[in-house]
């Protein structure tokens, strides 16, 4: 079978030239022709591909000729270190597959990749079914909010009459935060949070981190969330009713209804949101009245002696208060479903949410009820308020209210791709729901229901993902100061808020110790499949080589063969602007360290072949023979430009994921945001 092209087309590999035409010409000394080419699209349009040429070092094979005939090569104008025992073989321009086996010579092809525009009735659609600002904010609004159900008890408990105080301080720190979640979510406004932006300023090790923090952060929230709901529902709606198993019944309930498929609608969320909203202001309200006829519960409240010391209880008060910021973060896990410039505005309305009811929660429990009532009644506290002040429809309404807004935890996920595994019926992810279900249900009965522990676990979480968010920004600013991004936050804000999210890390351990332990196991595990997944191929080797002379390796042997081949030949892809051999060596020492895989092609865009660097190719060539152990690859891309459809179609021509493809840190006069680009990942300055 052969293909013939229309044209030729000459190229020049250090100094010498070479053309490749129909049928295309492949110069071998023992190279598999397979080994050479590799399918990078199809139809008339494509150029036949262009070897690097013969490499010596590696293990070759002989090629039968196709039409066996043989010419002299020195009529051809070949290099004199590429003679010998050469011979002219016609292959077609495009080989079907990507070579198998150990051959790890790099080859060259020229692509055309001109992706067809959408109507601008496609783009209307996309851009209409993201989020506004009001449903957006509803989403995480619900669960920053939620927090305002438990937290003035907490807070209480731990700072007492300086609970008010403890709280105000905490929605000072929140603001530093403010700024430095929009200049992250504007120079990457892609979905994933701390985990994303350190995957872009760090390495993929470090990323993985955040995201195990993350997914723990969520762990501990589903928890303590449903443990607060049943509370609730026990002490306003049916008494007596049983909260350690009613905690466990609701996380089963809502990972089934995720299991059948119904997961959580944005405009369910914005009525929640609103009602959640009315039911808060109402009892505020409502004690600010009952408060403003008797002021004696505060003045008694007030005239009790601190805890310990005036500066421990509002240090401590806001260690625990910090509980009442959390989802602070979850807008950042959305960003990209949400519209232009509507996720600075979900950050401030979420400010203005708890600044406003934290404190003023916590100073009108203190205004109504009494310290004692309020630590024994910690978990329902609101509740309590309400039945005071307003009687037993307020206590109903508040009650009702909590159990609805603490049952909507979110559930997220960062680990292996067949976890992802999807029911072809209900399109969810049982291994990851059945798995939330597990971990969220053995959290509680390890702590055996204590609340107080729950909320330890939960704010360690939580703060080292605000601290690593903290981080991720300062990096941003050290190693990709080019970012375009809309807003900059000042040195010493993001420092402040690092140094107080560290100092409330710290004192939710020395409040209660056993706060890290319960920590340190969950983090431990989660993190030690995180590592599993770095290194397994490494593991498998190991495995083979205790299996080796075994019957076992008869079995299992080939299977873990060839599980270790299917990983090491998935493809990344470096996008290359220019010839900078030092930048295109920083990209493949971090394909080498961050990425399982031994083959990496590098991609230039280009609109006319004079835009093509003059010592590309030399260059590729010198790092495909440099790193033995990495297959490297030059593909020239001729397009109407570094575009995101242009991406997104090469991804689909090369069948490669776009969180698979790198780029050097782009500048101001980048052709579109990077979230466009659908994952593509910054992996130098």
């Amino acid at each position: 079978m052969s293909h013939h092209a229309s044209s030729s087309t000459d190229y020049s590999i250090n100094g010498n030239d070479f053309r490749v035409g129909s049928p295309a010409v492949l110069y071998s000394s023992d190279v598999d022709v397979d080994a050479s080419f590799s399918d990078v699209g199809s139809g008339e349009e494509n150029t036949a591909l262009h070897s690097l040429l013969g490499r010596a070092s590696r293990k070759k094979k002989k090629v039968p000729l196709d039409h066996g005939r043989e010419r002299s090569m020195s009529s051809l104008g070949m290099p004199e270190q590429y003679k010998g025992d050469w011979k002219e073989i016609e292959v077609p321009p495009l080989a079907p597959e990507e070579p198998e086996g150990d051959e790890h010579g790099g080859f060259m092809s020229k692509i055309p990749c001109w992706p067809k525009k959408k109507s601008m009735t496609e783009e209307e659609k996309i851009e209409a079914h993201k989020l506004g600002q009001w449903r957006a904010t509803s989403i995480a609004g619900n669960d920053i909010t939620s927090s305002c159900l438990y937290v003035a008890g907490i807070a209480t408990m731990a700072g007492g009459k300086f609970a008010p105080i403890s709280l105000l301080i905490v929605a000072i720190v929140l603001y530093l935060f403010r700024g430095v979640y929009t200049e992250v979510g504007s120079a990457l406004p892609m979905n994933g949070g701390s985990y994303t932006c350190l995957l872009n300023t760090t390495t993929k090790l470090i990323g993985s981190v955040a995201a195990c923090l993350t997914m723990l952060s969520y762990t501990a929230t589903a928890v303590v969330s449903a443990q607060s709901a049943m509370s609730y529902f026990s002490y306003g709606l049916y008494d007596g009713f049983s909260v350690y198993w009613g905690t466990i019944i609701i996380l089963g309930i809502f990972a089934a209804l995720n299991l059948c498929g119904l997961s959580e609608s944005a405009n369910v969320a914005l009525l929640i949101f609103i009602a959640h909203i009315f039911t808060l202001t109402l009892l505020c309200a409502t004690a600010f009245a009952y408060m403003a006829q008797d002021w004696s519960t505060l003045v008694d409240n007030w005239s009790t002696p601190p805890i310990n010391n005036v500066v421990s209880d509002i240090y401590f008060g806001y260690c625990s208060g910090l509980l009442g910021v959390t989802g602070f973060e979850t807008s950042a896990n959305y960003i990209e479903e949400q519209k232009d410039g509507v996720f600075p505005k979900t950050l401030r309305n979420m400010w203005i949410a708890v600044a406003i009811f934290n404190p003023l929660l916590g100073l009108l429990s203190l205004g109504t009820v009494s310290i004692p009532q309020i630590v024994a009644n910690s978990n329902y506290v609101l509740a309590e308020v309400g039945g005071v002040t307003g009687g037993q429809w307020l206590n109903i309404l508040v009650s009702a209210d909590a159990t609805l807004v603490l049952c909507g935890s979110v559930l997220t996920s960062c680990l292996p791709q067949f976890l992802l595994y999807k029911n072809p019926l209900t399109g969810t992810e049982p291994i990851i729901i059945i798995g939330f279900f597990c971990i969220t249900s053995s959290l509680f009965i390890i702590v055996d229901g204590a609340v107080e522990t729950l909320a330890g676990v939960y704010a360690i979480s939580f703060l080292s993902v605000m601290g690593l968010f903290a981080i991720g920004n300062i990096l941003l600013k050290y190693k990709r100061d080019r970012l375009p991004r809309d807003e900059k936050v000042s040195w010493i804000s993001v420092l402040l808020g690092l140094g107080f999210m560290i100092a409330g890390w710290i004192g939710n351990v020395i409040y209660n110790p056993d706060n890290i332990k319960y920590f340190a196991i969950y983090f431990s595990v989660t993190l030690s499949i995180v590592l599993v997944m770095f290194t397994r191929t490494r593991i498998l080797k190991v495995v083979l080589y205790f299996l080796a002379n075994t019957f076992l390796d008869r079995y299992i042997g080939k299977w873990i063969r060839s599980q270790v081949r299917k990983i090491n030949k998935q493809h990344v892809v470096f996008f290359a602007k220019s010839d900078d051999l030092e930048m295109l060596n920083k990209a493949v020492l971090y394909v080498r360290e961050n990425e399982l895989t031994e083959r990496m092609k590098i991609c230039h865009v280009y609109r006319t072949e004079e835009e093509i660097p003059p010592r590309l190719v030399h260059h590729v060539e010198i790092l495909d023979e440099m790193y033995p152990k990495l297959r490297i690859d030059l593909v020239t891309v001729h397009a109407e430009g570094f575009t995101a459809r242009v991406v997104h179609t090469l991804a689909e021509k090369l069948h490669v994921p776009q969180n698979f493809m790198f780029i050097s840190c782009p500048g101001e006069n980048f052709p579109e945001k990077i979230a466009k680009y659908g994952g593509m990942r910054i992996v130098t300055h």
